[in-house]
C-alpha cells in the first residue's frame, strides 16, 4: 500500500520485515524499502492484518469491483480477489507494478487481478464498489470530491488517515499481526438528497453534510423538523410528527414504507 510523511519513516521500520517477505516470496530481484520515496509520498506497507479488517469492514463479497488507490506491493488486490471480488490496483512506481505482478503470479492469482501502472489522481475508477487507500490526509482531501460523486453505497475503507470533516460511519483497530498504523477507517458515499421534496400534499425539506441530514417535513403551513435521521448510501430513515418513514433513493425519487404504508417523494 502508500503512504506517509517523511518525518513518519522512521517510526514506520518496524514492518520493514512484513514487507520484504513479501517481496521475497515472488523471487523478486526488486526489494521495495519502507520509506522509498514516491510521488506525494513514501512506501509503507499495510499490515496482512488490517488489510484483512478493511476488506471485512467493507463487507467485500464476490459480486464487489475494488480498486487499491496506491496499490504497493499489491497485497490488497490479491487478497480481494482471493474472496472472489474484481479486484484492481494502481500504482505510480513502475518497480511497484512489477512487483505487485510477481508477486499474485507467486500466488496463483496473475489472472485474477488487475495491477496497472497509473497516478490515481488521472485514473477513472468510478466502476469500483469499494475503495481502498494509505494515503497522506491532504491527498484524501484531493480525492474527497471525486470519491462523493461515486455511486451511492460505494464503501470506502483507509488506513489511519481520514477525510477531514467527513467523518467516518465506523472505525477499528486491529490488535493482533499489527504494531503500527492499524486503525481503519470507513464511509459510505451518501445519496444526494439536500432540497425540496413534494411528498404527497406535504414538503420534505432536507439539508445535507456528507451523511448527515437535517430538514422538516410541511403542509398546510405547519411544519414539523425530522429527527433520528439516518442516511447510509441510498438508505434514507427519518421520524416526522411521530411517524417512521424508511425509504430507498433513486435520483430525484425516494421510494419506502411508513407505518406500513407505501410513501413517495419527488425532487
Amino acid at each position: 500500500m502508500s503512504v506517509f510523511r517523511k518525518s513518519l519513516v522512521a517510526a514506520a521500520c518496524f514492518v520493514v520485515t512484513s514487507g520484504l517477505a513479501w517481496a521475497q516470496q515472488g523471487g523478486a530481484t526488486y526489494e521495495p524499502s519502507v520509506g522509498q520515496p514516491g510521488k506525494d509520498v513514501v512506501w509503507v506497507p499495510t499490515s496482512q492484518t488490517l488489510v484483512d479488517k478493511m476488506l471485512d469492514m467493507a463487507g467485500l463479497t464476490a459480486k464487489d469491483s475494488l480498486v487499491d488507490l496506491g496499490s504497493g506491493d499489491g497485497r490488497m488486490v490479491i487478497t480481494a480477489a482471493k474472496r472472489g471480488a474484481k479486484a484492481r490496483g494502481i500504482e505510480y512506481n513502475p518497480d511497484m507494478v512489477a512487483l505487485s505482478k510477481r508477486l499474485a503470479a507467486a500466488e496463483g492469482m496473475a489472472d485474477k487481478v488487475q495491477l496497472e501502472l497509473g497516478d490515481i489522481f488521472q485514473s477513472n475508477f468510478s466502476d469500483a464498489t469499494v475503495v481502498t487507500l494509505f494515503l497522506l490526509p491532504q491527498l484524501n482531501l484531493r480525492l474527497r470530491p471525486t470519491l462523493l460523486d461515486m455511486k451511492p453505497g460505494t464503501r470506502i475503507v483507509s488506513n489511519s488517515f481520514d477525510m477531514g470533516d467527513w467523518v467516518p460511519d465506523e472505525s477499528a483497530v486491529v490488535t493482533e499481526g499489527c504494531s503500527g498504523h492499524c486503525n481503519a477507517l470507513k464511509w459510505t458515499v451518501p445519496a444526494k438528497v439536500g432540497g425540496t421534496w413534494k411528498l404527497g400534499d406535504q414538503q420534505l425539506v432536507l439539508t445535507q453534510t456528507y451523511q448527515k441530514i437535517e430538514g422538516s417535513l410541511n403542509s398546510g403551513g405547519k411544519g414539523a423538523f425530522i429527527s433520528d435521521t439516518k442516511l447510509t448510501g441510498t438508505n434514507i430513515q427519518f421520524t416526522a410528527a411521530g411517524q417512521r418513514y424508511v425509504g430507498v433513493v433513486d435520483g430525484n425519487t425516494i421510494r419506502g414504507k411508513v407505518n406500513g404504508k407505501d410513501w413517495t417523494a419527488t425532487r
